[in-house]
C-alpha cells in the first residue's frame, strides 16, 4: 500500500500502513516487574580495594585514583534496573566499563562493593555453590566469539550447558532442538561448526544460551564479529525472538546504530559511570550532558526511531473509551482544548478518530450514533514503522497520526509538532 495514498475505509477498521514489522522493538511499560537491579556497584582492580573505594566515595575521579594509588577502576557507583521482557543495552566507548559491567552481573569478576539483585536475590552475597546454581538455572551468556566445540554437532553444542548441569541426554537434546528451532536452525542440528557460516555459528551460540530457558540473557558484543549484513540479520532474529518470547536481555554494544535499533532502553557509560539511562527517544531528545549529546550528535533520528518510540498517549491526545456517548465525548475534547479524539475499546484496541465538528454534527442529527462521528479516512501506522517513512504522511494529515501495535492496540499519536521536535531534538 502506498503510504501517501488516502482513501475511505470502513468505520471501526482504520487502514494500517503495511510496513515490515520484523524490526519492531518491544513495548515495556514502566510498571513491568524489575528482573535485575544493580545498586551502587563498584569494581576496583586491586587486592585491597578499600583505599580506592574511600577516595571514590569522597569524590575522587577514576584518573585521580589511578594517579595516586596506581589502581584501575572499572565500574564506579553504577545503579540501574532491568525490567522483565526488555532488551537493555549498555554501551560506551572502549574503556567505559561496559564489558566489566556485564561480567559483574554474573560474577565472572567479583564486585568490590554494591548489590546485584536477580528477582530480589543478591548474587553478590551468594555462596559459590548457590552462584553456580543461579548461573545454570537463571542466566544465559552469549559471547562475541562463538565458543563452539568444533568436534560437536550443532545439537550437542546447543545442549552443552545442560549436559554440564547433569540433564539426561534425551532431556537436553529435546531442549536443544527446540532452541535451535527458535533461532531458525532446526534442520541443521547435525551439522558441525566447520560446515556453518559465521552467522549460523552465532545462532548456535544463542541457542545454547536459550536451551536452559534462562531468566536473563547476557550478551557481550555478541554480533560485533559478524559481517554487516549478517549482523543485521542477527539483530532481526533477536528482535523476533524477543517479540515472541519476551525474554529479559542485557546486551553490551559499542555500536550506536545497533543500540538504537534493538534497545528498549539504553545505559550510556563513561569512565566507569552510568551517565544516562533511557529509551532511544529520551536519550536523543533529552541528553543528560554534553558527553551524551556529542555521542549522539550525528545520529539521524528519522532512521533510528520508529513510530512506537515517538508516539504519545493521553498526555497530548484525548482518548475516548468505547462504548461512549456523544455529549460527554464532545465535552471531554472541549475541556482538553483538543480538536480530535482517539477512540479505543476497553481492552485497548483502536477504533477511530472523532472531532469536535463531527461529534457536534451528529448530536444535532435526528438519530445520533457515535460511530457516525468517526472521520472516514483515518490511517493508522504500525509501531515498527521508521520515522523517515512517516514524514510526508504526518505533514499531510490534519490530525495527529494514530500508532498501533501488531494487535491493533492504540499506543498514541504523532503530531506535526511532535515529529518536528523529534527531528530537531532540542539542538
Amino acid at each position: 500500500m502506498n503510504t501517501m495514498m488516502r482513501s475511505a475505509v470502513s468505520v471501526g477498521a482504520p487502514a494500517n500502513l503495511g510496513f515490515p514489522r520484523g524490526a519492531a522493538r518491544t513495548s515495556i511499560g514502566e510498571d513491568a516487574a524489575v528482573r535485575l537491579e544493580v545498586r551502587n556497584v563498584y569494581k576496583v582492580f586491586s587486592p585491597d580495594p578499600k583505599p580506592a573505594l574511600t577516595m571514590l566515595r569522597q569524590g575522587a575521579s577514576k584518573a585521580e585514583v589511578l594517579e595516586k594509588l596506581n589502581v584501575n577502576v572499572g565500574v564506579l557507583d553504577a545503579s540501574f534496573q532491568v525490567r522483565a521482557g526488555e532488551i537493555f543495552v549498555i554501551m560506551g566507548l572502549s574503556g567505559s566499563g561496559k564489558s566489566t559491567m556485564i561480567r559483574l552481573l554474573n560474577r565472572l569478576i567479583e564486585p568490590s562493593s554494591g548489590e546485584i539483585l536477580l528477582d530480589g536475590k543478591d548474587l553478590v552475597s551468594m555462596s559459590k555453590a548457590e552462584l553456580i546454581q543461579a548461573r545454570r538455572r537463571n542466566m544465559g551468556m552469549v559471547f562475541q566469539s562463538f565458543a563452539l566445540m568444533p568436534h560437536l554437532s550443532a545439537l550437542d553444542n546447543a545442549a552443552f550447558g545442560l549436559e554440564i548441569s547433569g540433564a539426561s541426554k534425551a532431556e537436553r537434546h529435546k531442549a536443544a532442538q527446540q532452541a535451535l528451532e527458535q533461532v531458525g536452525l532446526g534442520t541443521y542440528s547435525h551439522r558441525y561448526p566447520r560446515e556453518m557460516s559465521g552467522g549460523m555459528q552465532q545462532r548456535v551460540g544463542l541457542a545454547r544460551a536459550l536451551a536452559n530457558d534462562p531468566t536473563i540473557l547476557l550478551m557481550d558484543e555478541a554480533f560485533s564479529a559478524l559481517d554487516p549484513l549478517i549482523r543485521t540479520e542477527m539483530q532481526d532474529e533477536l528482535l523476533r525472538l524477543q517479540r515472541e518470547h519476551q525474554r529479559t536481555i542485557v546486551f553490551i554494544s559499542h555500536d550506536l546504530d545497533e543500540a538504537m535499533r534493538i534497545g528498549d532502553r539504553i545505559a550510556i557509560m563513561e569512565g566507569g559511570r552510568i551517565v544516562q539511562v533511557g529509551t532511544p527517544y529520551e536519550i536523543l531528545s533529552r541528553p543528560a550532558d554534553d558527553y551524551v549529546r556529542s555521542f549522539f550528535r550525528n545520529v539521524d533520528a528519522s532512521k533510528v526511531l520508529r513510530a512506537g518510540d515517538v508516539a504519545r498517549y493521553e498526555a497530548t491526545n484525548t482518548v475516548i473509551r468505547m462504548p461512549g456517548e456523544l455529549a460527554p465525548a464532545l465535552q471531554q475534547l472541549r475541556e482538553n482544548h483538543h480538536n480530535f479524539g482517539y477512540v479505543r475499546t476497553q481492552d485497548g484496541r483502536f477504533e477511530g478518530v472523532v472531532s469536535q465538528a463531527t461529534l457536534d454534527r451528529e448530536l444535532r442529527g435526528p438519530q445520533p450514533r457515535f460511530v457516525n462521528a468517526f472521520l472516514p479516512d483515518v490511517r493508522t501506522v504500525n509501531a515498527a514503522t521508521p520515522i523517515h517513512a512517516l514524514l510526508a504522511l504526518v505533514a499531510d494529515t490534519e490530525w495527529p497520526v494514530p500508532v498501533v501495535d501488531d494487535d491493533g492496540n492504540f499506543l498514541g499519536a504523532i503530531s506535526r509538532a511532535l515529529m518536528l521536535h523529534t527531528l530537531v531534538r532540542g539542538d
